[in-house]
């Protein structure tokens, strides 16, 4: 056995580990990074990247067969595995910002090695201990699989192995209708796939029931087949011919299965009770600075803290904890200014509270302004109208806001901000926008909100014709 001593030990190389050991690195820290799988996580292998690639292709194949703006569509010729080709072309385009070399470059010291944690202050990895004034595990989460009888004597897909079918599904039935499963549903299908979605209660059903609405109508329009309220009881059958049973007693088959019903923490393995680090199936026990509750020489980011599981909400927590490990400086985190976005087409995005949250926060003094994309010029012009914006005020500031329609992604992207700085709705009002972009959209929002006070108020009226008379 050797050991080492380092400043931090970072276990994970995903976003929130890759990103706080860059930092602490060329900020002069000495950084020892654990990763016993692929540098870049889940996201770039598994996830984010390879999800929004062939959602890409599926886009095009779409694209291809709609005729608009005078040009006839045709039937395209979805190539399947020149897909996954792109998918592959995609992630290896990105793989060496995420490298060991390049972390190696930094200073980092890498160690393709599980960790676990032999007492509070020391963690083993292979053949080394590793003695750190500070641990940050940053170890992400999996898919998880339910215990529904018959699975495990099927073959079955997850995130993390879908993209290596090279053959075109006949049949692909996803099991969970939340955004990863109607991501893929919808990519899979404009690919040439005929695809069910079993969902066991709401589609969506996180998200705003309105503008899920609208998501939904519109894959079940591309001939999407969506059951909700459908709880899988029983799963059978072999390679290439699925049988599924629901507890209501109706029955689906298929000849692919894609399990997308949620995540699961990744802290098995890390022997948490030796370090004495409280946690619970949800990740580790944190308090509202990421620092664990019983051994204060650990932090945990990510799916790993046990909160939100997106990929900007790791980054962002890793430079929430750089701050008091590095400058000794008090940090929390916070969520309310956190963006989502399901990249279906069309595009659903949050941030802070839905408008039900809103009223069952704030009751009356909730004020809703509205703006639908059919009014916008650049909507029109590029035939994408369906959907809307809407955002959630109190006391003139924005509170949340729910985008669906056309780059909902990127315009979310304006409240985020607002939120975060605590702005008022006059400052994206005061935004000029340039002429014509769908961006318009969340000036005309802040607008919605200021014009019955401009333009229903009496008193605004009778001082406009006293100035009049002079």
């Amino acid at each position: 056995m050797s050991r080492i001593t380092t400043d931090i030990c970072i276990i994970g190389a995903g976003s929130g580990g890759l990103s706080l050991a860059a930092g602490a690195a060329q900020m002069g820290a000495r950084v020892v990074l654990l990763e016993a799988d692929k540098m870049g996580g889940d996201c770039l292998n598994h996830g984010c990247v390879p999800s929004k690639a062939l959602l890409a292709a599926g886009h095009k194949a779409h694209t291809t067969s709609v005729s608009a703006f005078g040009v006839a569509g045709h039937p395209p010729e979805a190539d399947f595995s020149a897909a996954k080709d792109h998918v592959r072309t995609v992630i290896d385009t990105i793989a060496p910002m995420d490298s060991q070399e390049r972390f190696e470059g930094f200073g980092v010291h890498v160690i393709r090695k599980f960790g676990k944690f032999l007492s509070e202050t020391e963690l083993q990895a292979g053949e080394d201990i590793i003695t750190a004034r500070r641990f940050v595990i940053a170890t992400g989460s999996r898919p998880f699989v339910p215990p529904i009888p018959g699975l495990d004597t099927v073959p079955y897909f997850t995130n993390e192995t879908i993209f290596d079918l090279r053959d075109r599904p006949d049949h692909l039935i996803v099991i969970g209708g939340g955004p990863i499963g109607l991501e893929m549903a919808q990519a899979h299908l404009r690919l040439g796939c005929k695809v069910t979605v079993l969902e066991g209660m709401k589609a969506l059903g996180k998200d705003d029931a309105e503008a899920a609405a609208i998501v939904l109508e519109k894959l079940t329009a591309e001939g999407l087949e969506i059951i909700e309220g459908a709880q899988v009881s029983q799963i059978s059958g072999s390679e290439g011919q699925i049988n599924i049973q629901t507890e209501d007693g109706r029955s689906f088959d298929g000849s692919h299965l894609l399990i997308a019903v949620g995540r699961k923490v990744n802290i098995g393995k890390l022997d948490l009770d030796a370090g004495n680090i409280a946690h619970s199936a949800g990740g580790i026990t944190v308090d509202a600075g990421l620092r664990s509750t019983t051994n204060k020489r650990v932090y945990a980011v990510g799916d790993a803290a046990g909160g939100l599981q997106f990929t900007h909400v790791a980054g962002y927590h890793a430079g929430v904890v750089i701050r008091p490990i590095l400058l000794g400086l008090p940090a929390k985190a916070r969520t309310d200014h956190i963006p989502w976005a399901t990249y279906t087409d069309p595009e659903l995005a949050q941030v802070g509270l839905t408008e039900a949250q809103a009223r069952a926060q704030h009751g009356d003094r909730v004020d809703v302004a509205r703006f639908p994309y059919h009014e916008n010029d650049r909507a029109v012009a590029i035939g994408q109208t369906t959907g809307f914006i809407k955002v959630m005020v109190v006391k003139g500031k924005p509170v949340g806001a729910t985008i669906v329609g056309a780059q909902a992604g990127d315009l979310i992207q304006i409240w985020a901000m607002a939120i975060a700085n605590g702005l008022k709705m006059s400052a994206v009002a005061g935004m000029v926008a340039p002429y014509p972009t769908l961006g318009e959209i969340n000036k005309r929002a802040a607008g919605a909100y200021f014009s019955p006070r401009l333009f229903e108020n009496p008193w605004v009226k009778r001082i406009v014709r006293l100035v009049q008379r002079f």
